[in-house]
């Protein structure tokens, strides 16, 4: 209990690693043996995970859940992990998006199956470990790990012109994190020379004062092996082939988790280390955010393969999340985030529709559909539900990103915000043509006719995903609540123009602001930005609290 207590991320992040290694030892041809003990550890990775969300303080300390240990002393990099409320969401976001796409594989795999799950996994853990890590070194070491099972998973058990598109994703993500990867040691030597110390640590890089011009040598090293992620325009191209050629399991995990390591890194690293820097840079960023958001939508109108329209609509969706990001306002960042986590929700589920009516079919063109239904009738209605959530319909959770994102471009630029909402219009063409099409009229495909409709293992793998959408959607307070400290610690230093009034709330517990300073700051604050003293009388739930960049 102890371990549990005092190493959960250690536990959260190595769990899944431990079911790969205990398939190494088992025959493989036994392949139910490996589907089960795969599913178990992929329950036990989501369930190892939840006290994350109990026992994280929205107004505690700075980094919770905090482990420290020597690595490599001789370069100053360690075994540093903790989370904020943002990480916090994502590790939670990929341990249940792990377990389904586990679960949605039991009879879409057949071939070299104890190999699938092992690399299923290994992705896994690298990418619990990119969100958790809070030293750059060991940030990149899991950012790598995540490329090898995902090449593969793509290259053996896709389909179409699977090598192609694991050879493309595996180059894009390669070149980007070469590039990132001399930002960092731009960025370690810089320290270096400031403070004559060698670290890694992310935690005090958040807290110097870099000249401009560096900043922005740095910055657009991150911004290409980010924005290669997202991804956003133009550096897109791969994400369409390797959604189409993926197996189900590995869209879905690319659409809901890997695509969030790009914003992750913009938020976690770009906005607060080179402040300077993401506002000289607003104007590219925004408009390729904007291009992003329509070019995404139109292509995504002309697609005749399913699974490919569904691919574009991730690059309007997560260029609507670049664009709420990169107004700098709380609002748009708090926005941004949820929309992550909507996306994950609302796409990984679209992918998961997809596969079941391909592995059915054998076929992903759309005109091959029609009237399903008729025959599918449990199917069609979770396919409305999660339509309707990525179209962003109020009660589910894609309207709150999609507003509160809206609400905190507005403010900056009141174009900006009409061209993103014409996006999201084009989003509700695309998908809507798309569920008529293959949902309504008549049959006139005798294989369609006798189509089975969803079985128990199937509705349980939507069953958590359509109870988040309506939670979401209707009370998204508790996720709202726990993004606010990192949402004011990333406005303190990237936004001097909110910065002031958030600071006016951003008092140590042993001086706190009278409740006039508060209000006051609340006064001066975005619509729909609560302000709150971040300071807590219960005692911090994991390791012993810690300011912000203090080293043990």
């Amino acid at each position: 209990m102890t371990l549990f207590q005092n190493h959960l991320l250690s536990v959260i992040l190595f769990t899944p690693t431990v079911g790969a290694l205990l398939l190494l030892f088992i025959g493989k041809e036994r392949d139910n043996a490996i589907r089960w003990i795969a599913n178990i550890f992929g329950v036990l990775g989501f369930l190892v995970s939840l006290p994350l969300w109990f026992r994280y303080q929205p107004q505690g300390a700075a980094w919770q859940f905090v482990e420290h240990a020597d690595w490599i002393p001789a370069i100053g990099a360690t075994y540093f992990l903790g989370v904020d409320g943002f990480s916090m969401l994502l590790v939670l976001l990929t341990t249940l998006m792990g377990l389904i796409a586990i679960l949605s594989s039991w009879t879409a795999i057949t071939e070299r199956v104890k190999e699938f799950y092992i690399f299923m996994l290994v992705l896994q853990t690298g990418m619990i470990g990119a969100f958790v890590s809070l030293d750059f070194l060991l940030f990149f070491l899991f950012w790598e790990v995540m490329l090898v099972p995902m090449y593969f998973l793509i290259g053996i058990w896709g389909g179409g012109r699977r090598l192609y598109s694991a050879i493309k994703f595996f180059l894009y993500t390669l070149v980007g994190s070469v590039v990132m990867l001399l930002g960092i040691l731009a960025l370690y030597f810089y320290v270096y020379t400031a403070t004559g110390v060698y670290t890694f640590d992310i935690t005090q890089f958040q807290q110097l004062t870099i000249p401009s011009n560096v900043q922005k040598w740095i910055f657009l090293a991150f911004f290409l092996g980010f924005a290669v992620k997202v991804p956003m325009f133009p550096f897109h191209t791969w994400l369409p082939d390797a959604h189409t050629d993926a197996p189900t399991a590995g869209s879905v995990i690319l659409a809901a988790v890997l695509l969030k390591m790009g914003t992750y890194g913009f938020i976690r690293f770009s906005l607060p280390i080179l402040p300077d820097a993401s506002r000289a840079f607003v104007p590219m960023m925004i408009g390729l955010s904007l291009v992003g958001i329509i070019y995404g939508a139109l292509v995504a109108l002309a697609q005749t393969d399913w699974k490919r329209l569904v691919a574009y609509s991730s690059v309007s969706h997560m260029a609507m999340v670049m664009l709420g990001m990169f107004a700098l306002t709380p609002v748009g960042i708090t926005g941004s985030i949820v929309q992550q986590l909507n996306h994950g929700i609302s796409t990984g589920a679209l992918f998961l529709i997809v596969g079941i009516v391909y592995e059915r079919r054998h076929t992903r063109e759309i005109s091959e559909y029609g009237g399903l239904s008729k025959v599918m009738p449990i199917y069609a209605a979770v396919f409305m539900i999660m339509t309707m959530s990525s179209i962003g319909l109020p009660a589910l959770n894609g309207f709150i990103g999609e507003i509160l994102i809206l609400q905190g471009v507005y403010v900056v630029n009141k174009i900006w915000a009409a061209v993103a909402a014409s996006g999201i219009v084009l989003g509700a063409a695309y998908m809507l043509w798309l569920y008529q099409r293959t949902m309504f009229g008549k049959i006139e495909n005798p294989a369609n006719e006798k189509l089975k409709d969803l079985n128990l293992r199937e509705i349980a793998t939507f069953a958590p995903l359509i109870a988040l959408a309506f939670w979401i959607g209707i009370y998204p307070t508790p996720i709202l609540r726990r993004l606010e400290s990192s949402v004011t610690r990333v406005v303190l230093r990237v936004n001097s123009v909110y910065g002031p009034a958030m600071a006016k709330a951003a008092a140590d517990c042993n001086n706190p602001p009278s409740a006039a300073a508060v209000a006051a700051a609340q006064a001066n604050a975005p619509a729909g930005f609560t302000i709150e003293p971040p300071c807590t009388t219960e005692p911090a739930p994991a390791a012993p609290p810690r300011r912000e960049g203090e080293r043990r």
